[in-house]
């Protein structure tokens, strides 16, 4: 699936109270494709992306579909900065949620679900709960959640925004890995520039509020992306052209 956004206007309340987040945001993806919208924190990167989920309406604009490959889903997931794992649940009944949904059976599901778990360093904890794991354990449950869904696009907002750099880099990599296999279209949230750069074919670059694109990047960074890239020439050059847009932009806001 592909999506096909056209000037898509998001405001709060009504009359003199109204605020506007989003103004006339327009953009498509690709197929296959992992795109990242960066910008200042308070920008409406993460109203945007929640707008395309459906879960905040807009005041003007489109979302449109284009029809997905017979292999996925129809349908988009969101995966939140926020810890989305169910407390009532096991770590592989929290993994094995969408699949459930589905109607794949217990025995199929949890066996995909445990063989994910023990590839991203969980295979000893399929029967922890929430309370028991670390916070980027919980993040590893709610990517591979969202990638054994099969969705056609799916969306992440901050994923590793809270978790410190070592456990933010591993699951980076990870993230990449398996989304090198799959090829999901994703679109990804962030203000962490170099995070952008690591992960993505494709970056918009926000201001705001109201959000707004004030820049389009393609990423000229072959993949596998190499560990040492960070500390490349042309790294650095593109990190701080981002910056400099960033920079500008920066403000207070939603």
């Amino acid at each position: 699936m592909q999506l096909t956004v056209s000037h898509l206007t998001v405001a709060f309340g009504e009359g003199a109270d109204q605020v506007q987040a989003i103004d006339d945001v327009s953009f498509e993806t690709r197929e296959a494709e992992f795109l990242t919208i960066i910008g200042p924190s308070g920008c409406g990167k993460s109203t945007l992306l929640r707008t395309i989920a459906g879960l905040v309406p807009a005041r003007a604009g489109t979302v449109c579909k284009r029809p997905a490959p017979a292999d996925r889903n129809e349908h988009i997931l969101l995966v939140f900065q926020e810890d989305s794992v169910f407390p009532w649940l096991t770590v592989v009944e929290n993994a094995a949620f969408g699949l459930k949904m589905q109607g794949v059976p217990r025995a199929e599901r949890e066996q995909r679900a445990l063989a994910l778990l023990d590839r991203f360093g969980l295979g000893g904890r399929g029967i922890a709960y929430k309370h028991q794991l670390s916070p980027g354990m919980k993040q590893r449950v709610a990517v591979i959640r969202c990638f054994l869904s099969n969705p056609a696009i799916m969306l992440m907002d901050e994923p590793f925004g809270a978790l410190d750099a070592q456990t933010r880099l591993a699951l980076q990599q990870e993230l990449l890995a398996l989304w090198e296999q799959s090829h999901q279209t994703v679109i990804f949230v962030t203000h962490d520039i170099e995070e952008a750069l690591l992960l993505s074919d494709r970056i918009l670059v926000l201001k705001g509020p109201p959000a707004t694109i004030v820049d389009e990047l393609d990423v000229p960074f072959g993949r596998p992306r190499e560990m040492n890239l960070p500390i490349e020439e042309r790294f650095l050059d593109l990190k701080r052209h981002i910056w400099t847009r960033v920079e500008r932009t920066s403000t207070v806001g939603y």
